[in-house]
């Protein structure tokens, strides 16, 4: 796990020691102090985030792990697949989960951006998958592309539940990296 302290992040943004300290007393920069003499240290991803969140630029050296994190969560191993695929021009970083249970984990281990979500699974399914992500405070901020053959009845409930998009199999290629550029706010050529 790399971290920065505040040393570190008043160069990276241009600003006193002291703001950053504020930052992290006001929980607007999520850290941590070490035991003992009480520094505080930042995790990378969470200076990223703040960065992303307070609309400031990225430094170059953190360029790979600004990029954008996607879980897959489909039952199909070949549906699961192929949007994988088609997701590839908008991330490099792309997990493929089951189940609702696997997603539930790698949700939490990987802290993906977004999440495409199939309604219909095995064990815990989608409508569940959302309550769980929108019920967890470390997560509730992914967002979720249900991707359904279920009907529009259920696709409208899906969003009711917290989804952000809902999208019917089968998809259209450039409408599902349309709808992923979108929630992730980045474009793609």
């Amino acid at each position: 796990m790399q971290t920065l302290t505040t040393g570190d992040i008043a160069k990276y943004c241009d600003v006193n020691q002291r703001t950053v300290i504020r930052w992290l007393d006001k929980g607007a920069l999520k850290g941590f102090k070490l035991p003992g003499r009480g520094n505080n240290r930042v995790k990378v991803e969470d200076f990223i985030r703040f960065l992303k969140e307070n609309g400031m630029p990225i430094p170059e050296e953190f360029s790979e792990a600004a990029e954008k994190r996607i879980l897959v969560v489909d039952d199909e191993r070949p549906v699961a697949n192929a949007i994988k695929r088609v997701l590839r021009p908008v991330s490099s970083k792309i997990e493929i989960a089951e189940a609702g249970f696997e997603a539930g984990t790698k949700l939490i281990m990987h802290r993906p951006d977004l999440m495409t979500l199939d309604l219909s699974m095995p064990g815990m399914n989608g409508f569940e998958v959302i309550r769980y992500v929108r019920d967890n405070e470390e997560i509730a901020e992914t967002k979720i592309l249900v991707i359904s053959a279920l009907g529009p009845a259920e696709l409208d409930k899906a969003l009711a539940c917290g989804a952000d998009m809902a999208l019917s199999k089968p998809f259209d290629n450039d409408v599902l990296v349309e709808k992923v550029s979108t929630l992730l706010g980045i474009t793609t050529d």
